[in-house]
């Protein structure tokens, strides 16, 4: 059983290795096969910018992706559920790539719905900000509790905070205006 430092390292790994530009192990670039940028041909078709991240609260797994888009796109039948697709695709290309980095492999279950925000800046530039939430196998529910995720206070500010923090009792050579 792996432990939770090591499943949170290994999926931020996994990401991290889908780097625009990063080169796998034959020094060939890393082909997701689910991001827009990897399509056509580079050198003479228009780049697209996109790409995901990571986040972990708790037993959670956010998963965002951005990208930019154009509006007929937005407008087009089945936008919201190609996106949702999308983040799918991009769960499983992380639970293969979990399972290269660390050998062994990893559960994620949808959880909850997709929040899919479009913006513009103008008529012509738009991106396209989607989030989903996963829940992630080997997790517990035990590591949302807030008593363990206190870090504890420095001596010093916790003397400052006991004898009254910003509205504590003024020493004697302060002689400032009250």
């Amino acid at each position: 059983m792996a432990t939770v430092y090591e499943i949170i390292q290994g999926l931020s790994q996994a990401a991290a290795n889908a780097y625009d530009g990063a080169l796998g192990e034959d020094y060939e670039p890393v082909k997701t096969g689910v991001l827009r940028r990897e399509e056509g041909n580079a050198l003479i078709d228009q780049r697209v910018m996109d790409g995901f991240n990571v986040k972990f609260y708790g037993d959670m797994m956010a998963l965002t992706y951005q990208s930019e888009i154009q509006l007929k796109e937005v407008y087009a039948a089945g936008f919201e559920s190609e996106i949702d697709q999308r983040l799918t695709d991009i769960a499983g290309w992380l639970k293969k790539e979990y399972r290269k980095v660390t050998g062994n492999s990893v559960k994620l279950t949808e959880h909850g719905e997709i929040d899919v925000v479009v913006q513009n800046s103008s008529r012509v530039r738009s991106w396209v900000q989607a989030k989903k939430v996963f829940k992630v196998g080997g997790l517990t529910e035990e590591m949302n509790n807030a008593e363990n995720s206190r870090a504890p206070l420095e001596r010093s500010w916790e003397t400052f905070l006991n004898q009254g923090g910003w509205k504590g009792k003024r020493p004697k050579n302060d002689t400032r205006k009250k």
